[in-house]
């Protein structure tokens, strides 16, 4: 998927204010519009025109396409992890107003923006009251908050325009506490912290979408943790008994013998904590120690000696 640069599409700077970019888009829009124009891809030219103008002119969806926009180009675009965490949108998120439908917008807006664009539409059609809007946010935990529950002091950025039209980031810093058990991609209402009512209608609430910082020793699946845990070559032929770290303490774990590099040993229960609490898998890596010297050759030659040529690492090749 190639990523779309709107700021050229719209032929204005990336720090244009609001006043410009509307100017730039009528001023397009008149001239590929389908009915006038008499260019042959008039209708392509004048729905990316409005598809970058959809981007742009709305704040939510603004940031969160320069944040994107900071770190990604070229044809292989895919949205970084994490990418949104720490923004606080209107709506459902960034894209939040419904506009069009899924024809109408590239796979490149469908991939940012598409998902809450359908739920904000699919609400509007339901009909409007006082209460104040809902906002989102996606925040991004460490792993082993989610075994332990904590409180933490989050700050969130929300976009807005200043007076001039001008892109600008409002701060605010809430305490939240964390709830033992919490997965990725679920939601904790902060009752009352959206968007103000209208006249006597009560505030909206705000939804944090949980996401897990990247760990350098575990990977997530669902309430999954896996680990891989290195093993020496006799540890791994023999068996032993050794200690794995997890994200709340240590265990001992046996290893059988002969076991096998990918192997996966299951620690029932001992993921992330829920009803049912999800499983920790060891997954087992050989390390090999390096023939430095020459008692280690010596070992290595008696141990090719003894597996004889019989012995082919690559027989199921």
């Amino acid at each position: 998927m190639e990523f779309k640069d709107y700021y050229e599409t719209l032929g204005v700077p990336r720090e244009a204010p609001a006043d410009d970019i509307k100017q730039a888009y009528r001023k397009l829009a008149r001239k590929y519009h389908p009915d006038v124009s008499k260019e042959p891809d008039a209708e392509a030219r004048f729905k990316a025109v409005r598809e970058a103008y959809d981007v742009l002119k709305d704040a939510d969806k603004r940031a969160a396409y320069d944040a994107v926009g900071r770190r990604s180009g070229g044809e292989d675009f895919q949205p970084p992890p994490g990418w949104d965490a720490g923004y606080e949108f209107h709506g459902a998120g960034p894209g939040a107003d419904g506009y069009g439908s899924a024809q109408d917008h590239s796979d490149f807006f469908e991939a940012l923006f598409g998902r809450a664009a359908r739920e904000a539409g699919a609400r509007r059609a339901a009909g409007a009251n006082l209460r104040g809007e809902d906002h989102h946010a996606k925040v991004l935990i460490d792993l082993e908050d989610a075994y332990a529950g904590t409180r933490r002091n989050i700050t969130l950025r929300m976009p807005a325009f200043d007076e001039q039209g001008r892109g600008v980031l409002r701060e605010r810093t809430l305490e939240v506490a964390i709830p033992r058990g919490v997965c990725e991609g679920q939601h904790l209402r902060l009752a009352g912290q959206g968007g103000p009512g209208l006249g006597s209608g009560a505030a909206g609430d705000l939804f944090l979408e949980i996401g897990f910082n990247p760990h350098r020793r575990y990977r997530v699946d669902g309430r999954d943790v896996y680990v891989d845990l290195p093993l020496a070559p006799w540890e791994a032929a023999l068996g032993a008994a050794v200690v794995v770290t997890m994200p709340d303490g240590e265990v001992q774990l046996n290893i059988p013998p002969g076991s096998a590099a990918g192997r996966k040993l299951r620690l029932k229960g001992k993921g992330i904590p829920g009803d049912p609490a999800g499983d920790l898998y060891a997954v087992l890596t050989i390390v090999l120690p390096p023939a430095g010297d020459d008692a280690l050759k010596r070992a290595y030659e008696a141990l090719k000696a003894a597996a004889g040529p019989q012995f082919n690492p690559r027989s199921s090749l």
